[in-house]
């Protein structure tokens, strides 16, 4: 594509070189550039694109683009290097890549969903539900990225750089996706990745305490106003009435039409006479001209407003009642309240809670229907938000009958000092506890005690199939890790 049409719509360019020249692809990793690409020198949060512009001279670069706050001057490039600077070297990379890949966010319905919790299971339940209905389906978020029905495998982050959404995208619209549904993390907002994107719904799920750190969010209210952001580049949300912020995002001048969702608060979409079991929720909600029951294949009363999201948007897209209920009651998804078949037959679920909210909401859900103990499996992740970990360590003890406090992804930080944070927070409480820093033993420790009337919670990993431990991945699935530990204690009970 010519380089001029891939700076349409750009304010404030201004270049040093030939624009009329044909660029065969964009990159931000000078690694991945090669002969008669454009390359765009991003500052992270740890590198600075402006360090790697020789390298992406040397593999081939015909075109570099800069901040107008960068030391841009000082650069010597080749005469045959043209120089591009812009205000604002994310956004103006969104645009780019979005004229690159021929626009093609406005070639389907795209539905953005954000929030703290639920954002992967609503995903999947649109997802779902609009396949059912005979649409062919892309979807971009934490677990992994399908498109028209085919796994492109694990996610590397929620959501992709705006480079690789856009390359996305073009081939949802080559493989002639009829709907787009993508979770949209609160670092994508921050950080421009979906900016420029023509999304046509956009759903708010709730907002609590989490990614507040000096690398992401400095407070509560950065991280609301960062959500906000995807109400002003949709045409009309749903929100959760039941959440505080929702209130705020009310009282606010979006672009987007706000229609509400929830259980407790008035809606414009409501919940009634609502049945929790440990293995469904089912509840009364209005469809059409007829007040209909729908039954959902996810236990907690969190389910229900991730499948009152999924009803928002899926009959807002022109999806049937019955596809809807049918697809409800079937949706499964990896590492949210995830039951784990075994030959003891206990009850081992498997869930992504990693903040306090979360954990006390799957926890609270559980101990409502189960008639014996519910044995709690948890750690917090290193270089996270240190400040939830003494309130995640409070939670657990005050609602689980037992807790193992363990090691999550400590990543650069030392297994027991996050642990020792953790204990501050249970020590209030009256709960029973032990410490074992090895995940494999606790959860180990955890079947060892476990009767058939217990549940336990294994919380915080959820679809991660990893354990991060100082920059190393190791492989760390706790479905099969499960599965081996009960297969070795049924081998040694043998004999």
């Amino acid at each position: 594509m010519n380089l001029k049409n891939i700076l349409l719509g750009l304010d404030g360019v201004k270049a040093r070189g030939n624009i009329d020249i044909d660029i065969n692809s964009i990159e931000e990793d000078s690694r991945k550039i090669k002969k008669g690409d454009l390359f765009f020198a991003i500052k992270g949060f740890v590198l600075d694109g402006m360090d790697y512009i020789d390298d992406a001279i040397k593999n081939g670069s015909k075109a570099i683009v800069v901040s107008a706050d960068s030391d841009f001057k000082s650069l010597k490039l080749p005469e045959d290097v043209t120089l591009i600077v812009v205000p604002d070297v994310r956004k103006a990379m969104a645009i780019a890549a979005s004229n690159f890949y021929n626009n093609p966010s406005e070639k389907f319905k795209l539905v953005g969903v954000t929030g703290t919790k639920g954002k992967t299971t609503t995903t999947y339940m649109i997802k779902e539900i609009c396949e059912k209905q005979g649409y062919k389906v892309g979807l971009i978020g934490t677990i992994e990225n399908y498109i028209a029905g085919k796994s492109l495998g694990n996610s590397e982050r929620t959501t992709p750089g705006s480079i690789e959404l856009q390359r996305m995208f073009s081939e949802m619209v080559e493989a002639k996706c009829d709907v787009v549904v993508m979770e949209v993390s609160s670092q994508s907002l921050k950080l421009d990745r979906v900016y420029g994107v023509d999304f046509d719904i956009g759903v708010f799920t709730n907002l609590s305490e989490d990614h507040i750190s000096s690398s992401e969010h400095k407070d509560m209210n950065d991280y609301f106003e960062t959500k906000c952001k995807l109400f002003d580049i949709c045409k009309i949300g749903f929100a959760n009435s039941d959440d505080i912020y929702t209130h705020k995002l009310l009282k606010r001048d979006t672009k987007a039409e706000i229609i509400t969702y929830g259980i407790d608060n008035y809606s414009n979409i409501l919940a009634k006479d609502i049945t929790i079991t440990n293995s469904y929720v089912d509840f009364k909600i209005r469809m059409g001209e007829r007040n209909e029951r729908v039954k959902t294949g996810i236990p907690g009363r969190f389910s229900v407003y991730n499948s009152l999201a999924a009803i928002a948007v899926t009959q807002k897209l022109g999806c049937s009642t019955e596809n809807i209920k049918e697809a409800l009651l079937n949706v499964r998804v990896p590492g949210r309240s995830e039951l784990v078949d075994n030959k003891k037959d206990l009850t081992i679920m498997i869930d992504y809670a990693h903040t306090p909210d979360s954990l006390e909401n799957i926890l609270l859900a559980v101990k409502s229907y189960t008639r014996g103990r519910v044995i709690c499996v948890f750690g917090c992740g290193g270089n996270r938000d240190k400040a939830k970990r003494p309130n995640m360590g409070e939670v657990a003890g005050r609602v689980a009958d037992f807790t193992i406090i363990t090691t999550d992804n400590p990543r650069d930080e030392e297994p027991e000092k996050i642990i020792n944070e953790i204990e501050v927070g249970i020590k209030k409480t009256k709960g029973n506890y032990k410490v074992i820093v090895d995940r494999k033993e606790a959860i180990a420790e955890a079947i060892k005690m476990a009767n058939k009337t217990d549940i336990i919670v294994i919380a915080g990993k959820g679809h991660e199939l990893y354990q991060e431990i100082k920059g190393v991945k190791y492989p760390f699935d706790e479905r099969i890790i499960v599965k081996d530990i009960i297969n070795e204690t049924l081998e040694k009970e043998k004999k």
